[in-house]
């Protein structure tokens, strides 16, 4: 069968989305983004076009469109983020019909898209979630009385993504009632119009999180489950909440993972949408429960790591949605080092020693979502090197306190 890929977006998710594809399939995935990122710079596995507008709905539609009059072909075709993926759940009926994607329903998108609605919407079902309120970042709304840190987040991640100010963060871990309202203020300052999130700290350094990827194939049923416990987080402002070294089939705490896994497969099954999903939640030993921080209708941008477990993504989605395959159930167990950073940097800021041990045991055999060893490009070899030599700056200068 003859079919084109097609990914939006040129960040870490779109590369090594790209890589699964040629390492699937020896092809080369086409991708429409919308900034020149140094992920997908230099690199002989993919091709790519830039349109300064993608971020507008209707040029959106017109670009996709544009691109599958040139092609007559299935095409499959992938979203990267939040923006995207919204953009195509509401503009089904307008997009070109040989484009095969997540046909997901625009109303659930925003319900986990919108972190206020997400919290309350889900509250009462087989997921555990942290103490959380709700703050209007324009408003002097009466602060709730909480034990520092907290943790806070805009609730509205797309409005938030799309602004560009000096102290932006993805999260924000606060230390003290003045920090937070010198810090909300900074939040209004920039434009944001949207409510913020205000979530207790559960204790607990990087290694306390996890990650599980999920794939729901179009018939509604889980046919893929990951685990991986985080061991350190990127410190970087704008990327802190992303991983840089997970273990799947990992866990050092006394969390019942089995269990968790059931509720999660519970959730999902029940939500109604099909594809990948990625879960990100922090252990609470106190209560010894894997608390949910928020789903992202989308793989993750650390979710390679299931390519050398077996379960590369572009094949499932291909398997599925073009080839209407019925897929086998994976329960991936089996343990796989992903790192981003450099092992020096990983023995060194590591917190957690036993995640650390099994780390250094399991590096000889780890992924590197961005070093594909058939993206034969010099430059890109000489500045993949360069990124790791930075990483070592990053948490060195990082302000970040577990």
């Amino acid at each position: 069968m003859d079919f084109k890929v097609v990914i939006i977006g040129s960040d870490a998710n779109a590369y090594y989305m790209a890589r699964a594809c040629f390492e699937a399939y020896h092809k080369k995935a086409h991708l429409i983004a919308k900034d020149r990122l140094a992920f997908t710079k230099y690199s002989n596995i993919l091709t790519i076009e830039y349109h300064q507008n993608l971020w507008d709905e209707k040029s959106f539609i017109e670009i996709l469109n544009n691109y599958a009059k040139k092609h007559q072909e299935q095409i499959l075709l992938i979203s990267t983020n939040e923006t995207y993926s919204l953009f195509l759940a509401r503009n089904q009926k307008k997009i070109a019909k040989n484009f095969v994607y997540f046909q997901q329903d625009e109303k659930i998108i925003k319900s986990l898209i919108n972190k206020e609605e997400f919290y309350k919407t889900y509250k009462n079902t087989s997921l555990s979630f942290p103490e959380t309120y709700y703050i209007d970042a324009l408003k002097n709304t009466l602060l709730p009385t909480m034990k520092y840190p907290v943790i806070l987040k805009p609730a509205n991640v797309i409005a938030y993504n799309h602004l560009d100010f000096e102290e932006k963060k993805k999260i924000y871990k606060i230390f003290s009632e003045e920090e937070l309202k010198r810090v909300l203020e900074n939040i209004k300052k920039s434009g944001y119009n949207d409510r913020m999130i205000l979530q207790e700290f559960i204790p607990g350094n990087d290694s306390y999180l996890f990650d599980s990827v999920v794939y729901v194939d179009t018939k509604g049923k889980v046919k893929v489950i990951s685990f991986a416990q985080i061991g350190i987080q990127e410190r970087k402002k704008s990327m802190v909440g992303n991983a840089a070294a997970l273990i799947n089939g990992l866990n050092t705490f006394d969390g019942d993972v089995e269990k968790a896994k059931k509720n999660i497969i519970e959730f999902m099954e029940n939500l109604g949408m099909n594809g990948f999903f990625e879960i990100d939640m922090k252990y609470d030993a106190r209560e010894k429960t894997f608390k949910v921080l928020e789903i992202n209708a989308r793989q993750g941008r650390c979710s390679y790591y299931l390519v050398p477990l077996g379960a590369n993504l572009i094949e499932i989605m291909v398997d599925d949605l073009l080839l209407h395959k019925e897929l086998p159930f994976k329960d991936l167990k089996q343990k796989q080092l992903l790192s981003f950073i450099p092992k020096s940097a990983l023995k060194e800021y590591t917190s957690n020693e036993s995640f650390k041990k099994e780390a250094i045991k399991l590096w000889k055999k780890r992924v590197s979502p961005m070093e594909c060893p058939l993206d034969k490009n010099f430059k890109r070899f000489l500045m993949m090197k360069k990124r790791l030599w930075h990483y070592k700056k990053e948490y060195q200068n990082s302000d970040w306190e577990e």
